[in-house]
């Protein structure tokens, strides 16, 4: 045998070689492909269902919403309804309440005032054309205080 032959024999034996091992990559290739294929199917089984359902549970949320933004209207309308009331009531009432407050207020002090004077009176003279001194001693007054 010459050295060609045997170049050549070398050749053919690293072309078999070669081509067993694309083989077995394409063998190992194709089986990855048919189990990503089964677990893409797999998926898509699952997948469809939990997506139809996943579809309702938003319809029926957006009902559920619904629901609660017709109730926030009447709550609005019903707080807006007691506001109105409120304030007429305030209206109506607030003024003549004040007044016998007030009043009631007077009467008390004015009682209460008749109790503490002392039992003797001094006697006034009134003299026509005098100046009235002004008052000298006794409680003062501030701003509603006693």
């Amino acid at each position: 045998m010459s050295g060609g032959e045997v170049a050549g024999i070398l050749v053919a034996v690293f072309w078999a070689i070669l081509v067993s091992f694309l083989a077995v990559a394409l063998v190992r290739l194709a089986q990855t492909l048919r189990a990503a294929t089964k677990l893409v199917a797999d998926v898509t089984e699952k997948a469809v269902p939990l997506l139809g359902e996943a579809s309702q549970t938003v319809r029926s949320a957006q009902t559920q919403l619904e629901k609660v933004d017709a109730i926030a209207t009447d709550v609005q309308e019903v707080t807006s309804n007691a506001s109105a009331l409120s304030s007429t009531v305030s209206t109506t009432f607030g003024g003549p309440l004040v007044k016998v407050a007030a009043f009631g207020y007077g009467v008390r002090r004015a009682l209460g005032a008749r109790r503490t004077e002392p039992q003797k009176r001094r006697r006034v003279t009134v003299v026509p054309g005098a100046a009235v001194p002004f008052a000298r001693g006794g409680r003062r007054r501030r701003g509603g205080k006693d």
